[in-house]
């Protein structure tokens, strides 16, 4: 029996050592950076910062409820995202509205997870390590409910 726990314990620490291993700080400010050009991008107007922080065949997706109960999956793309951002989508939120916490949930090898909270919705970004730079692949968010 104390050698299964011990057996149990060795195998945690060698996960941990491992996911621990796959995130190296460089990797880990890269990151946190392509998603601040993502948010901050949209929030300043600034359509080239938008556009370095996506890969050219992203996919930015929520889920849409009919009044019905019925589900529609909408979708943009990059360039959709690069022109209204140009258009200055963002622009319009206050200074002091403007939200912006990054939190990278999980990272292996090329491939990471990370959460952006902004002012009126929440995103979930895959993103991936392509030719040597963090780029947003995918993309699935949630408005946040309106206060009343």
């Amino acid at each position: 029996m104390k050698r299964k726990l011990c057996l149990a314990f060795a195998l945690m620490l060698l996960a941990f050592m491992v996911k621990t291993q796959a995130q190296t700080p460089a990797d880990a400010s890269a990151i946190k950076q392509t998603a601040l050009d993502y948010i901050e991008g949209w929030y300043e107007g600034n359509a080239e910062r938008m556009e370095k922080s996506l890969h050219p065949e992203l996919a930015k997706r929520i889920v849409r409820n009919s009044p019905e109960g019925r589900s529609r999956l909408d979708q943009m793309g990059a360039m959709t995202l690069v022109q209204g951002t140009r258009r200055g989508g963002g622009k319009e939120t206050p200074k002091e509205k403007q939200q912006k916490d990054v939190t990278i949930l999980d990272v292996f090898e090329n491939a990471a997870s990370v959460k952006v909270v902004a002012a009126d919705w929440i995103d979930y970004l895959h993103v991936a390590k392509f030719n040597g730079r963090w780029v947003i692949v995918n993309v699935l968010w949630e408005l946040k409910p309106q206060k009343k």
